[in-house]
This record gives C-alpha cells, structure tokens and sequence, in this order.
C-alpha cells in the first residue's frame, strides 16, 4: 500500500515538476518550466524499447531514478537488427519496414515504458530511428527504409502520437555520418516533420557520429534546439574542445556530450592492447564535461546500451549482464557528480584555465578549472590528484571556505577557511591514476553547503 501511494505521489509531482524543459536566456542551460536550471543527467539505453519486457523495463528505469538520472536516450527503430528482429512480445515496429505502416502494438509497448519513465520524473530522449535506416554500413543491419518523403510522414506521425507527452525531447540522427543530399534531406524531413506538428513544444537535436557534434553537420539549422556530440569510444577523448567550440557558434545553443567513452567499453575498441575503460574514464570524461561548459552528460555503459544477456550475441566484447552493469561504480557516481553541482549555482560556471598555475598539458592527466560568473565559487578538477597551485584570487572574496570533494563516494573533506591571499597550494589526500579530485573553492560569505553528492 506505502508503495502505491508513493508512485501516486512521484506520478503528480513528476507532472508538475518535470514538464518540458527550456532553454535559458543565454543559450547555455536548460530550465525546468518553473524556471529553475535543469542539469541533465542522461544514460544510453538505445535498445531499452526493443529488447526489454516491461517488467524489465520499470527494473532499469526504478535504478536509473534512484541513481539520480533525468534523462534516458533511447531508439523506437532499433539498432540491433530493430526492423526485423521483434521486440519481447514478438512484435516489430513497422508492418512489411514501411515506415507508413507504424504496427500499433509495438507502439503500445514503447508507450508504456515512456510513460513508466514520467512516473519517475525521468524524460525519454527519443530517437524515432537508428541511422541505420538511412545510412546502412558495416555497423548497422539496416535495411535503408526511410527517404525524404516518408521520413516526414514518419516524423508527423511519431509527434503526433507523443504531442501532449510532457516527458519527451526529440533526437534527430542516430550515430551516422550525413554525407549525401539524400541524408540530409531525411534528416531535416523527419524533423520538420515533427515540428510541425510539435511546434516547438518539446526540444530537438541531432544525435552525432564519434567524434563529432550536431554543430558540424546544423549548425545554422532553425530546428536544432540545442546541440549534442559523441566523443566516440577511447580514453581522455578531449570533450572539452567540443564545449569550447560551441561556445563560438554564431547562433548560440546549449550542448550536451550524448556519448561519451563508455564504462566496461575497450578502449578504442581494442581490448587486447588498450584494455578496458572504468569508472575514472567516466569521471573524467564527466567532469571535463561540466567544467568547460556542458549543460549536461549523459553516461553510458557498454553492457546497458545493448541490454546484454548471456543469451545474446555481444556487440563489440560486452561481457556483463545488464542488470549487474545497472550497478557499476560509474552509474553511481555520476548521480553523486549531478548531486554535487546542485549544491551550487552551477550554471554560472565560466571555464577559465588561468586559474590554474604551472605545467597543464592536455592528456589523461589534464587539470580543469572553472569560476563561477559572480567570482563566488569556483571548481578545480584534478584527474591524477597532483599537488597544484590555484590562483584565489579569481574569487572576489577576503575568506574563502575549501573543500575536497571524492568523486568516487559522493563525500567531502573539509579545508575549513582561509584568508584569500591570491594563491594557495592544494594537495590531494591520493595520487595516481583513479585518485582524481575536485577541489571547490567558495566565497566564505556566501556560507554554501558541503558539496556533498549523497542523497
């Protein structure tokens, strides 16, 4: 019964709280409806829709809400063999792959789970297809189905079905490369399609293949609200550069990193002479992120976003199941990291590397620092927990309050309070590859809480 009504409550909350989501005046952040930053915390499960019951499906979705996640990106068409493959009750997407002949069924399913993930307060990032669809190559089982002309009806169709869903943000694209008119045309097809219908009601971006961002293929396109990149699947992958670059555009819009280096991922897709990525992988990846601008992450785990079983053929060396990789240390501290930021004004942030004194060079050892636009708060990230010098006074303050915080258990180390005498020395309590730090500075006055990411 105590069950029951919670959900009742989190369902009229989650209306309330977590309707659609817009972009802040300055282009850099998302807003709540009420106004209030919205840090978006996502995770890749692109074949939630196609290879999970629905007992399931609330399994990972209940996990993914409990960790602190807001944002779940996921496929209608999948891309794992999505046309021609069934979902778990034996039904495909489309009758005979034509994209006019949507099959109810299935759609009831995928229904099911969206509305599962609003109970939540978690919004689906839909991707109504897989770039497969329109781009078959040695990655994707395809087939090709979609032109210009049914893609908009498709996109028509798919917003019309969703319109009055508050928990929705369009997806674009689907890791493919537009190299062709044709590509583009379907492209921008299936998003005029959808918002013309929409009208704007809900966001939409263009997800990227590796190493790319949704500017370099729509930078001028009226229909991308925001903008997403993936940095593609190998250690340090400098996503910092991509905020950096954004942040130039001549039409200013947030961005998200939508895939970042995956934990249990092979490094560069080379297990054998490159190993495994972590969880530091994913911190780090995380806390560049953040720090240089991002208006959100989204996480990602190698097992999860295939929904790996036994019973599968493993894409690419996937070696856990999914429902143990839902727990990874990775997927826990990443809520911490969301938790963390909330604790300030984090959408004030301004990158600014000067605050760090001494040797920086870019690589896997690459300090970042960021200063709050009010000179009250700022935020040195320190992958390899090396002794560093940091100017204070970025800070307009005469005391400054310090803490250590862990990125590995949520928790903090107090550094108690300090005159601002223009530079300070910190050394981490740990050194080395996975002792990675954030030091966070604040204005004493301002009497901040503990950037603590536990609940």
């Amino acid at each position: 019964m105590k069950r029951l009504l919670y959900l009742i409550v989190i369902s009229f909350f989650s209306t309330l709280l977590y309707a659609q989501i817009k972009i802040s005046a300055d282009k850099h952040y998302f807003l709540t409806k009420a106004g209030k930053p919205f840090l978006w915390l996502g995770d890749t499960a692109w074949e939630l829709f196609h290879r999970l019951t629905r007992e399931e499906a609330i399994t990972y979705l209940q996990n993914r809400a409990d960790k602190g996640y807001n944002v779940i990106q996921a496929v209608v068409l999948a891309e794992l063999d999505g046309l021609n493959t069934p979902n778990a009750y034996g039904d495909k997407p489309l009758l005979n792959n034509d994209p006019a002949k949507p099959n109810e069924a299935y759609f009831r399913h995928v229904d099911f789970i969206i509305n599962e993930a609003g109970k939540r307060g978690i919004y689906i990032a839909l991707l109504p297809s897989w770039g497969d669809k329109w781009k078959k190559d040695t990655w994707g089982t395809g087939p090709e189905v979609f032109t210009p002309g049914n893609a908009k009806l498709f996109g028509v169709w798919i917003a019309k079905r969703y319109l009055k869903t508050t928990n929705i943000i369009w997806v674009m694209g689907g890791d493919r490369k537009p190299d062709t008119d044709a590509h583009f045309a379907i492209i921008r097809a299936m998003a005029e399609g959808v918002r013309s219908v929409d009208g704007g009601n809900h966001l939409l971006t263009f997800h990227p293949p590796g190493a790319a961002s949704s500017y370099n293929y729509f930078a001028d396109d009226e229909w991308i609200d925001f903008h997403m990149s993936q940095t593609g699947h190998r250690a340090a992958s400098p996503d910092y550069k991509t905020n950096i670059q954004a942040y130039t555009l001549t039409k200013l819009k947030p961005h998200v990193i939508g895939e970042p280096n995956y934990e249990d991922h092979p490094n560069d897709f080379n297990p054998v002479q490159k190993g495994w990525m972590d969880d530091f992988d994913t911190r780090e990846a995380a806390y560049w992120n953040m720090l240089s601008g991002g208006a959100g992450h989204t996480y990602g785990n190698h097992n999860i976003w295939q929904m790996y079983t036994e019973e599968r053929v493993p894409v690419n060396n996937a070696r856990i199941h999914w429902k143990t990789a839902m727990d990874q240390p990775g997927a826990f501290q990443l809520g911490y990291m969301r938790r963390m930021f909330e604790k300030r004004p984090w959408q004030k942030l301004v990158l600014d590397q000067s605050a760090i004194t001494g040797e920086n060079p870019e690589g896997v050892e690459y300090k970042m620092a960021a200063v709050s636009s009010g000179k009250d708060f700022m935020m040195v990230y320190i992958p390899y927990g090396q002794k560093t010098t940091v100017l204070t006074s970025k800070l307009s303050a005469d005391k400054i309050r310090g803490w250590w915080f862990n990125p590995r258990d949520g928790r903090t180390i107090t550094l108690g309070e300090f005159d601002n005498t223009g530079t300070k020395e910190f050394t981490p309590t740990s050194v080395g590859r996975g002792s990675d730090w954030l030091l966070v500075l604040d204005d004493a006055a301002k009497k901040y809480p503990a950037p603590n990411g536990l609940l």
